[in-house]
């Protein structure tokens, strides 16, 4: 029996659709207020008989933080897929997030141990990785380097994978994967809302470079770094190099709209947050732009996928074809739901 964490969030309904459609037996932990109505909708995408394929999977009520109901759900577990995290750049989430992602993730490294599970893996983020230096593409072994420029989130995955790492020094048999930003649909309000913000109207775009990555490769990464028992090491999952105005303009052309033109310089960026943090806190609403963000759109973050490819003889989808086919799947969605459902920001369980 395999369990799979974060199941109702982008990459872990996708990995379950993976899953289960390979016959294999699948329990999927997912917290009392979870919503698994977009698994269905997720394996709608995929094929027509989705809420079929959908009801295979075993859901058991559970957090990451409560030991005794992950003692329960390990029970008969065999592998683990560890995709469950919180993710946030707002500063009144960041105390939740580094206690889920760290604590949480000690703990179901712990049990796994305890249980004796046979295959563990760990999906952390390109987050982790440290900067090339001098624009260069950033690898497995570019070490984490502490800097003012690392967002919460990616202390948060640091830590989890940290504990990743003492467990397989303990002997746990467990391979870690760093996606860079993860494409696929569904999720118009979270995970995949730069679809939704180039549909209402982007104008904007700032000079920064992103690695992009479709969410069935990094499922295929998974399972076929699991199935093939590679253990002990880390991999990038990132298919292409993009600009941000190359990558809106992308979408712009398969949703039809028109491209961002306005480039929004660094300096701007900086006012920017800084204004809407104000903005925020006499409003008692959430800022649209923080200090994370801004810093983040601003920054060219390049990486390479080498050793995943000669590891698993793998290949990539073009980024350009992943967009296509996401805008295809948000038009369609458009016609019955503007702006789609669901949200993906919170797959502790």
């Amino acid at each position: 029996m395999i369990l799979v964490t974060g199941g109702t969030g982008l990459l872990g309904s996708h990995l379950l659709f993976d899953l289960v459609q390979s016959g294999k037996p699948v329990r999927a932990i997912k917290r009392k207020n979870s919503d698994t109505n977009m698994v269905a909708k997720i394996f709608s995408y995929y094929i027509p008989d989705a809420r079929d394929l959908a009801s295979e999977i075993q859901w058991v009520e559970a957090d990451l933080l409560d030991f005794g109901a992950m003692e329960d759900a390990l029970e008969g577990i065999t592998e683990i897929y560890h995709a469950g995290a919180v993710v946030s750049f707002y500063p009144k989430d960041h105390k939740a997030m580094l206690k889920v992602n760290i604590e949480g993730t000690a703990n179901l490294v712990n049990q796994a141990i305890d249980h004796k599970v046979e295959k563990f893996c760990y999906v952390s983020s390109v987050a982790t990785m440290g900067r090339a230096e001098n624009n260069g593409l950033t690898s497995e072994e570019t070490y984490w380097v502490t800097s003012r420029k690392n967002s919460v989130y990616s202390i948060s995955k640091y830590g989890a994978e940290r504990e990743v790492w003492r467990g397989m020094e303990e002997g746990l048999k467990a391979v870690i994967i760093n996606p860079s930003v993860i494409l696929g649909p569904g999720f118009w309000n979270d995970n995949s809302g730069l679809f939704r913000l180039v549909w209402e109207g982007l104008k904007y775009y700032t000079q920064g470079v992103n690695g992009y990555v479709d969410v069935r490769d990094i499922v295929k990464a998974m399972t076929g770094l699991m199935d093939n028992n590679i253990f002990g090491q880390r991999f990038i999952c990132s298919s292409e190099n993009v600009s941000y105005k190359d990558f809106f303009t992308m979408i712009a052309k398969y949703l039809h709209k028109p491209a961002p033109s306005v480039n929004v310089p660094m300096a701007l960026t900086s006012l920017a947050w800084r204004v809407e943090t104000i903005r925020a806190f006499l409003t008692g609403s959430k800022p649209e732009v923080t200090r994370e963000m801004a810093i983040t759109t601003t920054q060219k973050y390049t990486y390479t996928h080498e050793k995943l490819c000669q590891t698993l003889n793998f290949k990539f989808r073009p980024v350009e074809e992943s967009i296509r086919e996401i805008c295809g799947f948000f038009l369609q969605d458009h016609e019955k739901q503007p702006t789609g459902s669901g949200s993906g920001n919170d797959n502790n369980g």
